[in-house]
């Protein structure tokens, strides 16, 4: 039997994670993050491509199914590529060896997206993310596939901005995100955005590790949504999309379903010192965690 593997460049796919394990807790799971190599948002196309393969690649010789990429980097980068050039080679190797079973690569991106028409009401969607999500422009297609029929829908068009956040992912790993310090970061970001279109009404988290910036995101759009929108201002964040998506996925897959084992087990591994994981992952899902290092 098979579990679920949910893989980051660090520590924010453990956000996706603990979203996942509320709504499908019996299944088994199996976490990656690659810290020693982190963050992903500064290198190139060839080098994410490279890394994520190199992960996703090892969850499946390690017994998951599925592989949900929780890095909207990876997501942005590799996924596409991974699921058109690598899967079926992976496909037709495991089946040779495991009696037909199969494999799937899955992103956070797209149910992400399908969540927007139903949020927004002017079309206005700003899009806060790393600067690779940002210069990949994946959020910007994705919703313009469904622009038309969004428009038709609800008689408004879909208007699209977006905006880098550099040093967010370093405040958050490095414990400083609800501090003072990172206050101006914050209000940095979020003035650039929307300053570009105050017309925003949908906020969308595109990266697995801001969901802990959202006390910092509220308080500055409480005092400060005013001055700079239009309007109510309502933020997306990913793990409850994510977890609620892979349910119906599941559903509509009996395929992966039936290959997986259901004891509500997670194990968790690292590419950086365990130790040093361990103490920084449970305080992103506030429960202890004992993970194992490994070399990719």
């Amino acid at each position: 039997m098979a579990k679920i593997g949910v893989f980051d460049s660090g520590y924010g796919g453990l956000t996706i994670l603990g979203e996942i394990r509320k709504v499908l807790p019996r299944y088994d799971y199996l976490y990656l993050g690659d810290n020693a190599r982190a963050p992903y948002g500064t290198h190139s196309f060839d080098v994410i491509y490279s890394y994520t393969l190199q992960a996703v690649q090892y969850l499946f010789d390690h017994d998951c199914a599925l592989v949900i990429l929780a890095c909207n980097t990876a997501s942005a980068k590799a996924l596409r590529t991974i699921q058109q050039r690598d899967l079926p080679l992976l496909n037709e190797k495991i089946r040779k060896c495991n009696n037909g079973a199969i494999v799937n690569c899955l992103g956070v991106i797209r149910p992400t997206v399908e969540a927007v028409p139903a949020i927004t009401r002017t079309g206005h969607v700003g899009i806060l993310a790393t600067p690779a999500t940002v210069s990949s422009e994946s959020y910007v297609l994705e919703l313009q596939k469904i622009a038309s029929s969004f428009e038709e829908r609800a008689g408004v068009g879909l208007f699209i901005s977006q905006q880098a956040c550099p040093l967010w992912v370093p405040l958050i790993e490095n414990g400083e995100h609800l501090n003072p310090g990172a206050d101006y970061f914050v209000d940095l970001y979020l003035r650039r955005l929307l300053e570009k279109d105050p017309q925003i009404d949908t906020l969308v988290l595109g990266c697995t590790h801001y969901p802990l910036m959202l006390p910092k995101i509220g308080q500055w759009i409480k005092n400060n949504g005013k001055r700079f929108a239009a309007g109510d201002i309502q933020i997306i964040s990913q793990g409850y999309l994510e977890a609620n998506s892979l349910k119906d996925y599941l559903a509509r897959h009996p395929e992966y379903r039936n290959q997986l084992s259901s004891n509500g087990t997670c194990s968790y591994l690292t590419t950086e010192n365990a130790d040093r994981f361990s103490q920084s992952a449970s305080h992103f899902i506030g429960s202890p965690v004992q993970a194992e290092h490994i070399v990719l």
